[in-house]
């Protein structure tokens, strides 16, 4: 197994034509900004995967949060619920299997969920080419 630091994460792999998979593309078309993914099968109940990304500004995070729900909806995977929209510092977007959390910097450095989320086995890995 390759070596990692939490400076410089692996790259994240996603099935493709999964709801990982277009929730990641959705992201990068959009983009958002540091992207990290963590695995959760077999580790929690509550997803298979948890994405954390930022956005510039409160309006960016809006307007991503709202095109991804969108976008998973318009490809069959359901609906999808979202808290925080109004303020858009913190957007939930729980789309099943898959939890995207979308901060402005600010807000995700304080509340730092890749820390607390973050396995031994299972480290965050960062969205994009390798």
């Amino acid at each position: 197994m390759p070596e990692h630091d939490s400076q410089h994460p692996p790259a994240i792999e996603a099935e493709p034509g999964s709801l990982h998979a277009l929730v990641l593309a959705q992201l990068e078309d959009d983009q958002a900004q540091d992207v990290v993914s963590i695995p959760l099968a077999g580790k929690s109940s509550i997803a298979d995967h948890m994405v954390i990304a930022s956005g510039r500004s409160t309006r960016q995070v809006a307007a991503i949060a709202q095109k991804l729900a969108e976008r998973v909806k318009q490809e069959g995977h359901g609906p999808v619920r979202l808290e925080g929209l109004p303020q858009a510092d913190w957007v939930l977007i729980d789309a099943g299997d898959v939890v995207v959390h979308l901060f402005r910097p600010e807000v995700r450095s304080f509340y730092n969920l890749e820390r607390m989320w973050a396995f031994g086995d299972a480290p965050p890995v960062a969205a994009g080419t390798a």
